[in-house]
């Protein structure tokens, strides 16, 4: 998969995660957009280091789409523990 393949998927992994884990974002629509991009490679890096997993080069690829959402619910969880409420204080 190409880099615009990546970030297809991490918008898309992103959108998902929001669904898994709703709620209040520090960043709003922009940075959990981001945040999902970012999940996607790092779930992709995840998959391909530690569980000896290449990635796929198929776009549709169950696993790939596992790692994605994986890396985005994880830095959107880690995210709202670091940034909290911030969007409240004043």
């Amino acid at each position: 998969m190409g880099i615009l393949s990546w970030i297809a998927l991490g918008l898309l992994a992103g959108a998902i995660a929001k669904i898994l884990l709703p709620g209040r974002d520090p960043g709003g629509l922009i940075g959990t957009t981001l945040i999902g991009i970012a999940g996607a490679f790092i779930g992709g890096w995840m998959a391909s280091h530690f569980w000896h997993h290449p990635v796929a080069k198929h776009f549709y690829d169950g696993a790939t789409w596992v790692s994605a959402i994986g890396g985005a619910l994880v830095l959107l969880i880690a995210y709202r523990l670091i940034f909290g409420n911030s969007r409240d204080r004043r």
